[in-house]
């Protein structure tokens, strides 16, 4: 802990717990370093490859992007928390059962856009799944089983 470090309360899957950082320390490091949630990948540390996607107060961000105070307080869900228990998520069981999954470090961010998605727009289109996971770069698969792994999931009912 340096001089400028301060603890903050965060609620990160359902648990309350405080950390210590820098304000403007990233969301990300703070998650992977001090919490060991090592789901969330960093791709570009930009906010451009979606690979770091968590939920924070319900709505999808890059947590590369977001500053420790702003997530103060905040309920973040990461990809560990998707799951209820060792029961998988139905858009983490889609994913590995139609290979959506290829070398991992899209996959997290993929799995938390798509899960977003289909609690927003239970039945989306083909068009609305490129839309809402246009934020996550794939170099492996080229994206067609990453959208059957979406469709399967929404058949199964992700969104409830």
């Amino acid at each position: 802990m340096s001089d400028r470090d301060v603890p903050f309360q965060l609620d990160v899957n359902g648990a309350v717990v405080t950390v210590e950082g820098h304000p403007m320390a990233r969301l990300l490091d703070v998650l992977r370093t001090q919490l060991h949630l090592t789901g969330t990948k960093e791709g570009c540390g930009e906010g451009e490859c979606g690979a770091c996607s968590v939920l924070l107060d319900g709505r999808l961000v890059n947590s590369c992007l977001v500053p420790l105070a702003h997530a103060a307080g905040a309920r973040i869900v990461t990809i560990e928390g998707l799951a209820s228990g060792e029961q998988l998520h139905a858009v983490q069981r889609a994913f590995i059962e139609h290979g959506g999954a290829q070398c991992g470090i899209c996959t997290p961010g993929m799995v938390m856009a798509a899960a977003d998605l289909l609690q927003r727009n239970p039945e989306p289109t083909l068009d609305d799944i490129r839309t809402g996971l246009a934020g996550n770069l794939c170099r492996c698969t080229g994206y067609m089983r990453i959208f059957e792994a979406v469709v399967a999931a929404m058949r199964q009912g992700a969104a409830t």
